[in-house]
């Protein structure tokens, strides 16, 4: 009898343990502190779907899938924070991250590669997020330079036009959209979930920088957006490469009508003969400053990195 009453008590503890890893593995948010430099970033895990979670920090937004497959990223941010990424990781599965995907090449989102790669995870992008890598790259707008990435921080699978991943329970659809923010963007697509990772394609409530010297241009992101409107519909979760928040369809449209609306009219301007000087005294995003231009990337050079892609001055 002593031995059936242990028995019961064993299992019991085990059933609660088990609860108790099933609530971790169902939390709603969880986070992590680190440092950057001098600044203190807390890394926070939301959840937006079964298994699916949409990460902040620093630098670009990530997305997470989690299951009994493993552990797939959407970009990883900057070195300094992979430590705490992975803490936030382990307060949802123990399972090891398998794939990490580069949406583009810049070192907010690919920061964590070398180190996540040493660990045994596969990190995919387009091509051109290779190439991009592996040479020094000169950005005309920001008038500096990026040193190639170390060898060991380099896509070790790439892809030219999509790509599909089956795990988790779930279809995860990589495709390539060109010339947008750069000329090697990837939207990820988990369809089943009705959710999509935009990568810096979608800035929400932020002027988007657009990489003009990397490939991208203001016309190819507004077709970007375009390509990925038929796919979602108003229930969809749209995460955003940059910004605090998730957003749905009705924001990807409204970011799509204040780029066009910008575009349109420093291009009318252009062709009217007006000096950089002279657009950006008629104050073209004057009507969606309020909202859109509170950040890095400030109304007077937002309407200089859309001037000189529309005059291909730049």
């Amino acid at each position: 009898m002593r031995q059936i009453k242990s028995l019961a008590a064993a299992l019991v503890t085990a059933l609660l343990l088990a609860g108790v890893a099933g609530a971790e593995t169902d939390s709603e948010s969880v986070s992590a502190d680190a440092s950057v430099g001098e600044r203190e970033v807390t890394v926070r895990a939301e959840k937006v779907a079964p298994g699916l979670f949409f990460i902040t920090g620093a630098g670009g937004n990530m997305g997470l899938s989690i299951g009994e497959d493993g552990v797939f990223l959407v970009d990883d941010q900057y070195a300094p924070l992979t430590d705490a990424i992975r803490q936030v990781i382990a307060q949802l599965t123990d399972q090891p991250v398998k794939f990490v995907l580069n949406t583009h090449w810049h070192g907010d989102h690919t920061g964590g590669n070398e180190s996540l790669g040493a660990t045994g995870t596969v990190i995919i992008a387009h091509d051109n997020v290779r190439s991009r890598m592996s040479s020094e790259q000169f950005s005309t707008f920001w008038d500096r330079k990026t040193a190639a990435s170390s060898p060991a921080a380099l896509p070790v699978v790439t892809f030219s036009d999509a790509l599909t991943f089956h795990m988790n329970g779930m279809t995860i659809r990589a495709f390539h959209v060109a010339a947008a923010h750069t000329d090697g963007d990837t939207i990820v697509h988990f369809p089943e979930a009705n959710v999509i990772h935009m990568g810096d394609v979608l800035f929400h409530h932020w002027y988007p920088y657009i990489d003009v010297s990397a490939g991208g241009s203001v016309r190819g992101n507004i077709a970007a957006v375009d390509a990925v409107l038929p796919l979602i519909d108003d229930e969809t979760i749209v995460m955003p490469g940059h910004g605090a928040t998730v957003t749905d369809r009705a924001g990807l449209v409204n970011y799509r009508d204040m780029l066009e609306d910008i575009a349109d009219r420093i291009q009318s301007m252009i062709a009217a003969g007006k000096s950089l000087e002279e657009v950006q005294a008629a104050r073209p995003t004057a009507a969606w400053d309020e909202v859109w231009g509170q950040n890095f990337m400030t109304p007077e050079r937002f309407t200089r990195l859309v001037y000189g892609d529309l005059s291909d001055s730049l």
